[in-house]
């Protein structure tokens, strides 16, 4: 199992889900974390989760505000020490059908939640550590950045930018930091309910593996990417689809 002992982690969008997961990997391997959100009461009980106070600190907030991320990182720091690892997490999908049909202010919202702000935090913890001290970085993109997704093809626009955007850090951040990526496919999360509520085992079956992935998967994969394990990995997207793609269309 990788090492993270005396190492801090900031992981966004961590009161439930995808995120609460990758701070859960990371924990039992030893990082202290700082995790974020927008509701409180959410926050808190992933602190419990995670293992109280001495584990994890809560920053509730938007992560489109610069000075919810800014404070963010300064938290880490202050509280632990260090800033070693960061995890971007956030994204939302308010929009559901073509792009024909989508609000292009909900389009801008989409991108600047899920692209520009992933940006900010990034730029935020390279002024205020990495830059110096070096540390490793990932970004939890999705399948629908690699191919066109029915009903979600704003969100996957975005996830795409995500998934360029981690190679573009990787050459401009090494070799001091690397940064790597996550594509999920389907996984068991209250944001992907309207994506297999009723039809899970349908969908499940068009998976080689036979299943829907569930935030475990993805917190696994998580780890070994910001571990000292995949030192000589950076500037590369994880697929994490149960095979799926290998497939054809889902």
């Amino acid at each position: 199992m990788s090492s993270f002992e005396g190492r801090t982690a900031l992981v966004t969008g961590a009161s439930r889900g995808i995120g609460l997961a990758i701070a859960q990997s990371l924990v039992e391997r030893g990082a202290r974390v700082v995790v974020t959100a927008r509701k409180p009461d959410a926050l808190a009980e992933a602190v419990e989760v995670l293992g109280g106070p001495e584990k994890a600190v809560a920053v509730a907030g938007n992560v489109g505000d610069p000075e919810h991320r800014a404070e963010a990182v300064r938290t880490a720091i202050d509280t632990f020490g260090s800033l070693d690892v960061l995890v971007g997490n956030v994204g939302i999908n308010p929009v559901f059908g073509p792009l024909m049909d989508a609000p292009l202010d909900a389009f801008r919202k989409i991108l600047d939640t899920n692209v520009v702000a992933s940006l900010g935090l990034v730029q935020e913890a390279w002024k205020a550590w990495m830059s110096e001290h070096g540390g490793s970085v990932l970004i939890v993109a999705s399948v629908a950045g690699l191919k066109s997704s029915e009903g979600i093809a704003a969100y996957g626009v975005s996830k795409a930018a995500l998934i360029n955007l981690t190679t573009q850090l990787a050459v401009e951040m090494g070799p001091k930091v690397r940064v790597n990526a996550v594509a999920p496919a389907v996984v068991k999360t209250r944001f992907a309910e309207a994506l297999f509520t009723g039809r899970e085992e349908e969908l499940g079956g068009q998976y080689p593996v036979g299943r829907l992935g569930v935030p475990e998967d993805i917190g696994e994969a998580a780890a070994y990417l910001l571990s000292d394990q995949a030192g000589w990995v950076t500037g590369q997207t994880l697929v994490l689809d149960g095979g799926a793609l290998s497939r054809g269309p889902i």
